[in-house]
C-alpha cells in the first residue's frame, strides 16, 4: 500500500473519512487540502453507472468552462496551406500538413490537444495510432474535426474541456487551480456536471452518476453527496 507524506496525513485528517460533502464544502476543503507548494490543478473525478463498450452509452462531449481550467492548452492544428495562417492567429503552436505529420512521426508529441479540419482526416492514417494512444486524435464528438478551426483553437484555449468515460466507465478532469476563487470554482465545477448530466445515454437503466470526488494535484480526495449535487444542478 502507497505511503504518503506528512502533508498528505495532514490534509486527509481535515476530511471526514465517511462523510458526503455538498459541492460547496468540498470545493472549500480543496483549498484547505493542497499540500502543493505551487498552484495545484484542481481535479473532479467521476464514476458513472454506463457501459462503455456499449456505442450508444459513451459519455463524451465537450464543454467550455466559464473560467477556464488556468492550465496553458498546447494546441497544434492539421489543416491546408489555406488555413495555416488563422491556426497561428488563433494561437496553435503548430499548424500545417505533412510535414507537420511527418514531424510527429519522428517523435514529437509536445501538445495537448489536436484540432483538424475534415479534409485532412484522412491524412492522420499514418500517425493515429500514436495520436490515438496519447487521446490525441481529432474526432468530430469532441468538436475537434471543424471547419471552423479558428473558433475551435480558440474555445480549447479559453478553457473548453473534453470528456470522454474510460474503460472503467471513469471521467477525469480539470476545472481550474487552488488560486481560483471558490466562486469561479464553483461556476466551473457546476457547468462540467450540468454538461454531463445533460446527456446521460437514453438506453441507460438505472443509476447514472455513481460518484462524485474532487482533489488537487497530490492532494486527498473529498466525496461529494450526488443526490445533493444534482438537486443543486437543477435548482
Amino acid at each position: 500500500m502507497k505511503k504518503h507524506g506528512k502533508k498528505y496525513r495532514e490534509a486527509a485528517d481535515l476530511i471526514e473519512k465517511d462523510r458526503l460533502y455538498s459541492l460547496e464544502e468540498g470545493i472549500a476543503l480543496l483549498k484547505k487540502t493542497s499540500t502543493t507548494k505551487f498552484d495545484s490543478s484542481v481535479e473532479v473525478h467521476m464514476n458513472l453507472g454506463v457501459n462503455p463498450k456499449h456505442a450508444d452509452q459513451m459519455v463524451r462531449a465537450t464543454v467550455p468552462l466559464p473560467h477556464g481550467t488556468g492550465k496553458e492548452v498546447r494546441v497544434v492544428a492539421f489543416v491546408n496551406d489555406d488555413h495555416v495562417k488563422e491556426a497561428k492567429a488563433a494561437g496553435a503552436v503548430e499548424a500545417g500538413n505533412e510535414d507537420l505529420i511527418e514531424k510527429i512521426t519522428k517523435g514529437w508529441l509536445d501538445f495537448d490537444t489536436a484540432v483538424a479540419t475534415p479534409d485532412m482526416m484522412k491524412n492522420l492514417a499514418k500517425i493515429a495510432k500514436t495520436l490515438g494512444q496519447k487521446g490525441l486524435m481529432p474526432n468530430p464528438k469532441a468538436g475537434t474535426v471543424t471547419l471552423e478551426i479558428g473558433t475551435a483553437i480558440s474555445e480549447i484555449k479559453k478553457g473548453k474541456v473534453e470528456f470522454r468515460t474510460d474503460k472503467l466507465a471513469n471521467l477525469h478532469n480539470i476545472f481550474g487551480k487552488v488560486s481560483f476563487d471558490e466562486a469561479k470554482l464553483v461556476e466551473n465545477l457546476k457547468t462540467y456536471l450540468k454538461a454531463i448530466n445533460d446527456i446521460k445515454p437514453a438506453t441507460l437503466k438505472g443509476t447514472y452518476i455513481k460518484s462524485i470526488s474532487l482533489s488537487t494535484t497530490m492532494g486527498p480526495p473529498v466525496r461529494l453527496d450526488v443526490q445533493q449535487v444534482l438537486a443543486g444542478l437543477a435548482g
